[in-house]
């Protein structure tokens, strides 16, 4: 049989024993799926703030195992600079920890990115979301109302330039407002109610698109 491969994610919790005190879940990955959907009433987390959430999770374990202050918002302004791409402030940070007795490089090499969080989610745990049928029909009738709202608008502009006879039977043309949406990689273009009723703006980049929840 052979020995699935364990993701990144996986192998740091493991090694920073991060299931530790996580009661109320049972489990780290418990905890990340249900904070994910949204399964406990609260709203959905995405992949980017579940991974700073877990990264800050591992800071905090490690500067407890070394007894580096871990109260206010010391572990969040240490995130702050590894992240934050400021190379000089990073390094400093990354001194401090390892006057501390820290591996400073590998708990940095031990960061997880969003992308590591949505593998976990989707692929190790095999997770998914539910559909939010109520919020969806709630979003259906805002772009309905702004379609309407947009039509009237057009609708009084038109009834002026005939008016002025800058557009002689302006105000007699049927006028019909169409929210289109594009995909952000390629050309495709596709009516609101077609994305909605087919659950996807481009089949091509649906992966890509969705990345970033």
């Amino acid at each position: 049989m052979a020995t699935q491969t364990r993701c990144k994610l996986d192998i740091v919790a493991e090694r920073y024993d991060l299931d530790a005190a996580l009661l109320r879940y049972g489990s780290l990955d418990e905890h990340l799926l249900t904070r994910w959907t949204g399964a406990d009433g609260n709203e959905p987390a995405g992949y980017r703030s579940l991974a700073k959430w877990f990264n800050l999770r591992l800071l905090t374990r490690v500067y407890d195992e070394h007894g580096r202050e871990v109260t206010g918002s010391r572990v969040e302004s240490d995130y702050a600079a590894l992240t934050g791409g400021d190379d000089i402030v990073r390094e400093e940070v990354l001194d401090d920890m390892r006057a501390d007795g820290i591996n400073a490089d590998l708990l940095e090499a031990d960061l997880i990115s969003w992308s590591t969080m949505r593998q976990h989610l989707k692929e190790c745990l095999s997770g998914t979301k539910p559909i939010e049928t109520a919020k969806t029909e709630w979003e259906q009738k805002s772009v309905n109302v702004a379609k309407h709202v947009s039509a009237s608008k057009v609708s009084e502009a038109l009834s002026s330039l005939d008016t002025k006879q800058r557009l002689p039977g302006a105000s007699t043309a049927e006028v019909e407002m169409q929210v289109l949406l594009s995909c952000p990689h390629c050309m495709t273009r596709i009516p609101f109610e077609d994305a909605l009723d087919r659950g996807f703006i481009c089949k091509d980049h649906l992966q890509a698109s969705v990345a970033s929840e």
